[in-house]
């Protein structure tokens, strides 16, 4: 009888947990971004170009034969 209780117990603890998750909660207000303006630290400097190849590409395998 003991074990049916503790069972009960377990699955209502489950139950709960499971239904106070899936309770909306408040998100924060996303910020305006500013129009005109470049966002700080996203310019690429010194990042490669976007759809180029490296500059120093590996060196092509070569087996001898």
């Amino acid at each position: 009888m003991l074990k049916f209780v503790v069972l009960g117990i377990a699955t209502l603890a489950f139950v709960g947990t499971a239904a106070a998750a899936d309770l909306p909660r408040p998100q924060p207000v996303a910020a305006a971004a500013p129009v005109g303006k470049a966002p700080i630290g996203k310019y690429p400097v010194g990042k490669s170009p976007v759809g180029k190849y490296p500059v120093a590409a590996p060196a092509p395998l070569v087996t001898k034969g």
